[in-house]
């Protein structure tokens, strides 16, 4: 599954403040999320994210994504 940055997703279940999206704010093995509801930031890691979301609410942007991952040439 590709991830972006900025990307906004649906969960399986609602954070304990009653929202359910979340934005991707953090890309690697564990994967960064902020609550759009309360700004509550949260680590999961990346297979515990792919079984858990529901659905993309919003895409984020992939130059934003590539222009933060490390050079493959390096």
């Amino acid at each position: 599954m590709t991830l972006l940055l900025g990307d906004v997703v649906r969960l399986r279940r609602a954070h304990p403040c009653g929202g359910d999206t979340w934005r991707i704010d953090r890309l690697g093995a564990d994967i960064g999320l902020r609550c759009r509801t309360c700004d509550r930031h949260i680590l999961v890691d990346r297979v515990a994210l792919e079984r858990r979301i529901v659905a993309f609410v919003e895409r984020g942007d992939p130059a934003l994504t590539a222009a933060l991952e490390p050079d493959p040439r390096s």
